[in-house]
Protein backbone atom coordinates (compact mmCIF):
# COMPACT_ATOMS: atom_id res chain seq x y z
CA UNK A 1 0.00 0.00 0.00
CA UNK A 2 3.02 2.37 0.56
CA UNK A 3 4.32 1.93 -2.60
CA UNK A 4 1.30 2.66 -4.54
CA UNK A 5 1.40 6.17 -2.39
CA UNK A 6 4.85 6.58 -3.36
CA UNK A 7 4.13 5.79 -6.91
CA UNK A 8 0.91 8.11 -7.41
CA UNK A 9 2.10 11.05 -5.81
CA UNK A 10 5.15 10.47 -8.02
CA UNK A 11 3.17 10.36 -11.17
CA UNK A 12 0.61 13.79 -9.70
CA UNK A 13 4.39 15.34 -9.88
CA UNK A 14 5.29 14.11 -13.22
CA UNK A 15 1.66 15.20 -14.48
CA UNK A 16 2.84 18.80 -13.15
CA UNK A 17 6.13 19.08 -14.36
CA UNK A 18 5.34 17.84 -17.76
CA UNK A 19 2.49 20.71 -17.98
CA UNK A 20 4.82 23.38 -17.23
CA UNK A 21 5.78 24.89 -21.19
CA UNK A 22 9.42 25.33 -21.77
CA UNK A 23 10.24 28.73 -22.16
CA UNK A 24 12.92 30.74 -23.96
CA UNK A 25 14.15 33.74 -22.17
CA UNK A 26 16.85 36.05 -22.40
CA UNK A 27 18.45 36.00 -19.31
CA UNK A 28 20.40 39.22 -19.99
CA UNK A 29 21.00 40.68 -23.40
CA UNK A 30 21.46 39.88 -27.03
CA UNK A 31 23.96 42.07 -28.91
CA UNK A 32 24.27 42.16 -32.71
CA UNK A 33 25.23 44.39 -35.18
CA UNK A 34 23.08 45.25 -38.44
CA UNK A 35 24.84 46.53 -41.65
CA UNK A 36 21.50 47.67 -43.68
CA UNK A 37 18.18 48.28 -42.89
CA UNK A 38 15.09 46.44 -41.47
CA UNK A 39 12.03 46.21 -39.89
CA UNK A 40 11.31 44.65 -36.21
CA UNK A 41 7.48 44.72 -36.14
CA UNK A 42 6.13 47.59 -38.45
CA UNK A 43 9.24 49.60 -37.52
CA UNK A 44 11.74 50.59 -39.49
CA UNK A 45 14.90 49.90 -38.17
CA UNK A 46 18.35 51.75 -39.89
CA UNK A 47 21.73 49.84 -40.09
CA UNK A 48 23.55 50.24 -36.13
CA UNK A 49 24.22 48.29 -33.42
CA UNK A 50 21.11 46.68 -31.16
CA UNK A 51 20.32 45.34 -28.08
CA UNK A 52 17.67 42.84 -27.82
CA UNK A 53 16.22 42.67 -23.58
CA UNK A 54 13.01 40.75 -22.36
CA UNK A 55 12.07 43.54 -19.84
CA UNK A 56 9.16 40.82 -18.22
CA UNK A 57 10.24 37.27 -18.72
CA UNK A 58 6.29 36.16 -18.15
CA UNK A 59 5.61 38.17 -21.44
CA UNK A 60 6.49 37.36 -24.92
CA UNK A 61 7.66 40.80 -25.44
CA UNK A 62 11.07 42.15 -26.72
CA UNK A 63 12.57 45.11 -26.60
CA UNK A 64 14.74 46.13 -29.59
CA UNK A 65 16.80 48.89 -28.66
CA UNK A 66 19.48 50.74 -31.03
CA UNK A 67 23.02 51.67 -29.04
CA UNK A 68 22.18 55.24 -29.99
CA UNK A 69 18.87 55.46 -28.38
CA UNK A 70 16.80 55.69 -31.11
CA UNK A 71 14.63 53.96 -32.14
CA UNK A 72 13.63 50.92 -29.89
CA UNK A 73 10.24 49.33 -30.59
CA UNK A 74 8.46 46.16 -28.76
CA UNK A 75 8.36 42.84 -30.60
CA UNK A 76 5.96 39.56 -29.99
CA UNK A 77 7.28 36.17 -30.09
CA UNK A 78 6.74 33.34 -29.66
CA UNK A 79 8.72 29.69 -29.46
CA UNK A 80 9.59 27.53 -32.18
CA UNK A 81 7.27 24.94 -32.23
CA UNK A 82 10.51 22.51 -34.16
CA UNK A 83 12.48 23.25 -31.47
CA UNK A 84 15.93 20.70 -30.77
CA UNK A 85 16.96 18.00 -28.71
CA UNK A 86 20.28 19.95 -28.29
CA UNK A 87 21.27 23.22 -27.55
CA UNK A 88 21.47 26.01 -29.86
CA UNK A 89 25.81 26.29 -29.94
CA UNK A 90 25.61 30.32 -30.79
CA UNK A 91 23.40 33.05 -30.29
CA UNK A 92 22.30 34.86 -33.66
CA UNK A 93 19.52 36.85 -35.79
CA UNK A 94 18.21 35.24 -38.09
CA UNK A 95 16.17 37.91 -40.78
CA UNK A 96 13.50 37.16 -43.35
CA UNK A 97 14.91 38.72 -46.31
CA UNK A 98 11.55 39.72 -49.74
CA UNK A 99 13.33 41.07 -52.29
CA UNK A 100 15.28 43.97 -50.59
CA UNK A 101 14.02 44.10 -47.26
CA UNK A 102 14.84 42.51 -44.18
CA UNK A 103 12.30 41.26 -41.51
CA UNK A 104 14.04 40.34 -37.72
CA UNK A 105 12.49 36.77 -37.77
CA UNK A 106 13.94 34.52 -35.17
CA UNK A 107 16.65 35.21 -31.80
CA UNK A 108 18.28 31.68 -31.08
CA UNK A 109 20.35 32.21 -27.47
CA UNK A 110 23.39 29.62 -27.00
CA UNK A 111 22.47 27.41 -24.89
CA UNK A 112 18.60 27.01 -25.65
CA UNK A 113 16.83 24.27 -27.38
CA UNK A 114 14.11 26.89 -28.83
CA UNK A 115 14.54 29.70 -30.93
CA UNK A 116 12.10 33.09 -30.77
CA UNK A 117 10.12 33.68 -33.76
CA UNK A 118 8.95 37.18 -34.34
CA UNK A 119 5.95 37.22 -35.30
CA UNK A 120 4.95 38.65 -38.76
CA UNK A 121 3.89 42.15 -39.35
CA UNK A 122 1.04 43.35 -42.02
CA UNK A 123 4.28 44.82 -43.08
CA UNK A 124 5.89 41.43 -44.08
CA UNK A 125 2.90 39.15 -44.58
CA UNK A 126 2.72 42.19 -47.89
CA UNK A 127 6.11 41.15 -48.59
CA UNK A 128 5.87 37.92 -47.93
CA UNK A 129 2.63 37.80 -50.79
CA UNK A 130 4.64 39.72 -53.08
CA UNK A 131 8.61 37.70 -53.27
CA UNK A 132 9.75 34.97 -52.45
CA UNK A 133 11.91 35.12 -49.25
CA UNK A 134 15.13 33.40 -47.89
CA UNK A 135 16.66 33.54 -44.50
CA UNK A 136 20.41 34.75 -43.27
CA UNK A 137 21.59 34.73 -40.13
CA UNK A 138 24.05 37.05 -38.53
CA UNK A 139 26.06 36.11 -35.12
CA UNK A 140 25.24 38.09 -31.77
CA UNK A 141 26.58 37.95 -28.34
CA UNK A 142 24.77 37.96 -25.07
CA UNK A 143 26.00 39.91 -22.64
CA UNK A 144 25.37 41.43 -18.73
CA UNK A 145 22.63 43.72 -18.79
CA UNK A 146 24.13 46.97 -17.25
Amino acid sequence: MNTLKKLIVLMGLLSVVSAIPSTAQIINQVKFDVPFEFYAGNAKMPAGSYTVSQPNPDDNLLLIENASGSPSVFVEYVLDSTSSDTAHAQTDVTFNKYGKVDFLGAIWVEGQNSSMQILQSKVEKNAAKAAAGEKHSLSAKSASRP
